[in-house]
């Protein structure tokens, strides 16, 4: 507050301040009563306001953590190890907001991001990583902060019948990862799960362009089906993905990309059963396996099983 607030004057008594009127009946001092029930009026405030303005007003008071950064964060590491990931993240965040320039404070913030993870709030977790990447990219705990990053996503993860942004935003940060830092301590388990991801993510490519398959949407299948053979090339599901274009092409009547599908499936998997499929399927129609160079697929493939 500026200052103290003078205190109000007593009003008038009755003899000063009241009269007789003209009919001889004694006239209320209007004035001050108004007066007085202004003063009660200012007291009260005022008691409030010396009692705290911030609860006066609904705020609440912000306190500040007054001891040394290394204090904090020996604090929220002993926190840590007692698995009060919650309370540790939050004494992590107390060192970066009240010593933003300690020694600390950078590590303090990656540290928060781990604690959050370990405490299931993931997307405390990959706010708080974002945040060190943001202000610190490329120091020493930058890969830790990626890694946290893709394993909050990961641990999201859901079957193949369902929703797959998370395992989305997983393999884009693991192969951020891997990119940005490929000598990392955590290369491997990011290659591992990179490899776990793209298997998910084509298994899911598949059971919707099956159920388009099945309900006779031969162009909204064709679609999934070639996501998995542009993006998912190293995974078991494309042999399928190429026996099903071959299946939804000769159902369209494009003749010569079923043909090619078929004759990629069958020259990079000869012995797979999906290519019995498809060699059978053409057969019915009197046609066989034949690559077309104006195919989509061949592009894709260069007519040797190798990615575009």
């Amino acid at each position: 507050m500026s200052g103290p607030v003078e205190p109000l004057r007593a009003q008038g008594r009755l003899g000063a301040s009241g009269r007789f009127g003209a009919s001889g009946g004694l006239e209320t001092p209007t004035r001050g009563v108004s007066g007085a029930l202004a003063g009660l009026l200012c007291l009260v405030l005022t008691a409030s306001l010396l009692g705290g303005c911030g609860s006066f007003w609904g705020k609440k008071e912000i306190t500040e953590n007054t001891d040394p950064p290394d204090v904090i964060y020996g604090k929220a590491d002993r926190m840590i190890n007692k698995g009060s990931y919650d309370a540790a993240a939050k004494e992590y965040e107390e060192v970066d907001i009240n010593h933003p320039y300690s020694q600390e404070a950078r590590k303090a913030i990656v540290m928060a991001a781990y604690a959050y993870y370990k405490a299931g709030k993931f997307d405390d977790a990959v706010s708080a990583a974002d945040r060190y990447l943001t202000l610190h990219p490329g120091t020493q705990e930058s890969d830790l902060a990626q890694n946290i990053i893709g394993m909050s996503y990961y641990d999201q993860m859901l079957d193949p019948k369902r929703d797959q942004t998370n395992a989305r935003r997983a393999l884009e940060a693991y192969n951020t990862l891997l990119q940005r830092y490929p000598n990392s301590r955590y290369a491997a388990e990011a290659t591992n799960r990179q490899r776990i991801l793209r298997d998910l993510l084509a298994a899911s490519e598949m059971t919707v362009g099956r159920y388009y398959l099945k309900h006779n949407n031969y162009l909204a299948a064709i679609n999934r089906f070639k996501t998995v053979v542009t993006d998912y090339q190293t995974t078991e599901q494309v042999e399928e993905a190429l026996m099903r274009l071959t299946e939804a092409y000769m159902a369209l009547g494009i003749v010569n990309e079923a043909q090619t599908a078929a004759a990629v499936l069958g020259h990079n998997f000869p012995d797979s059963k999906w290519y019995s499929h498809a060699y059978s399927l053409l057969g019915q129609q009197g046609v066989e396996p034949q690559e077309h160079e104006g195919s989509w697929i061949t592009q894709t493939w260069k007519g040797n099983g190798k990615p575009a």
